[in-house]
């Protein structure tokens, strides 16, 4: 079965939410997800560094604080930086998602530092794939997929609730969706790749 590794910070509960909806809609798609909660920045990431290198396909999640990813989230980017050297996640498939309270938020900076990390190890990025609702903003509502508008990857917006209640059900889908996606993308791309590793050896 393919590994599809979801590697995310959550401050309130609320990113969190998401990541459980992607690895949801994985294990929809037949694979097997690998949830890996970054829990503090004073942690050792070597154990989340390992599983990420012997999963097919990394999922990064991380709330939008300030207008980026939240501090936590870069302290364990940072960490990746022997993976870099030697090349380890090299043409795995990446995917990203991010939420904020705000609809706009800067959440696309935050989805551009994941972006940007992954393509710094040379991954290549799995976008959204589902287009934003074609109605006027007063149709849109809790239940809308991707209501937020997003390409690059998964945005959501969660007011200063619960996060059993927050983000909205629309969201939650949406993010079910992206893991269906992310799971069936890298089934294509590891079975792509084993007729290539079979004539190279």
């Amino acid at each position: 079965m393919t590994k599809v590794a979801i590697v995310y910070h959550s401050g309130y509960g609320h990113t969190a939410v998401l990541a459980d909806k992607i690895a949801e809609g994985v294990r929809d798609a037949g694979q097997t997800p690998v949830l890996l909660k970054i829990e503090n920045a004073a942690q050792d990431f070597a154990s989340i560094i390992e599983q990420i290198t012997a999963a097919d396909a990394v999922v990064f999640g991380a709330p939008t604080y300030m207008g980026d990813v939240s501090g936590v989230f870069k302290v364990f980017a940072d960490a990746t930086a022997g993976v870099f050297f030697t090349g380890a996640w090299k043409d795995k498939l990446a995917a990203g998602f991010t939420n904020s309270h705000s609809f706009a938020g800067d959440k696309g900076h935050a989805l551009e530092s994941l972006t940007i990390l992954a393509a710094q190890h040379g991954m290549n990025w799995v976008n959204l794939g589902l287009a934003p609702p074609g109605v006027t903003a007063a149709e849109r509502g809790p239940d809308t997929l991707n209501r937020v508008g997003s390409f690059i990857g998964l945005a959501a917006q969660s007011d200063n609730a619960s996060p059993e209640i927050t983000p909205p059900a629309g969201d939650r889908e949406t993010a079910r969706l992206f893991g269906v996606r992310i799971a069936e993308a890298a089934v294509r791309w590891t079975r792509g790749a084993q007729p290539a590793l079979s004539e190279a050896a």
